[in-house]
C-alpha cells in the first residue's frame, strides 16, 4: 500500500540564535513515518523566523540601536512641554534626522483621526524625531530607538504608536539640537 509521510507537531520556538543582533529563532518537527511505495513526501522539518533579543544572556540591556523607535506625531510635543514645565522637569532634548527606507502598507490604512499623520510617511523622505522629557532617559540622556551607537547606513526599526500595522526601517542621518523639518515630517519618540 501507499504510505504517506507522517511528521510530529512543531516544537516550541527556540530563543534567538544570538542576543543583541537581528537574527532568527527555530522550531522543528521530526518524521514519525517515512513515506513508502510512492507515498506523499515529508514536508520541511525546520522553520525559522526573524528574532531580536534585547537582553544579553547575563541580563544586561543590548545597545540602543537595536531597540525599535516608537514614534507619534510632533503635535503631542507642545502638550508634553507644558506638562514638563508645570512639573519642573523641563530638560534639554534633541532631534534626530532619519531617512525613511521602508514603510509597511498599514501606514496608509489609518482611518482614525489620531492616525492621519501616518499618511505623510513616505519612503525616501527625511523626517525629524524629537527626544524630549519624559521619553528622554535620565541616565543615558537618550531616547530608546534614537540610533545612537549605530553604524553609518545601518537600518534601524521604528513603529508608529496607535497603529501596530504601521512600521518600517530608516537610516540615521544626524543628531541636532533643534528640529527643522516641516510639521508634517516632525515626530516624537515615545
Amino acid at each position: 500500500p501507499v504510505i504517506p509521510c507522517v511528521v510530529s507537531q512543531w516544537s516550541v520556538w527556540s530563543g534567538c540564535a544570538e542576543p543583541c543582533k537581528t537574527t532568527y529563532r527555530v522550531r522543528r518537527r521530526h518524521v514519525i513515518q517515512e513515506p513508502r511505495n510512492g507515498g506523499e513526501v515529508c514536508p520541511p522539518l525546520e522553520e525559522r523566523a526573524g528574532c531580536v533579543e534585547y537582553w544579553t544572556q547575563q541580563g544586561t540591556e543590548c545597545k540602543q540601536s537595536l531597540i525599535p523607535a516608537l514614534i507619534t506625531t510632533g503635535g503631542f510635543g507642545k502638550e508634553r512641554k507644558k506638562r514638563a514645565a508645570a512639573e519642573g522637569k523641563e530638560r534639554a532634548g534633541y532631534c534626530v534626522e532619519f531617512q525613511l527606507v521602508a514603510i509597511t502598507p498599514g501606514c496608509l490604512q489609518s482611518h482614525h483621526s489620531y492616525t492621519h499623520w501616518m499618511r505623510y510617511l513616505r519612503e525616501g523622505h527625511t523626517v525629524c524625531v524629537e527626544c524630549q522629557y519624559p521619553a528622554l532617559d535620565s541616565k543615558s540622556l537618550h531616547c530608546y530607538g534614537d540610533g545612537s551607537g549605530s553604524k553609518k547606513n545601518q537600518l534601524l526599526h521604528w513603529q508608529a504608536v496607535g497603529n501596530p500595522q504601521c512600521k518600517g526601517t530608516w537610516k540615521r542621518i544626524r543628531q541636532l539640537d533643534t528640529c527643522s523639518c516641516p510639521s508634517v515630517h516632525s515626530f516624537l519618540f515615545i
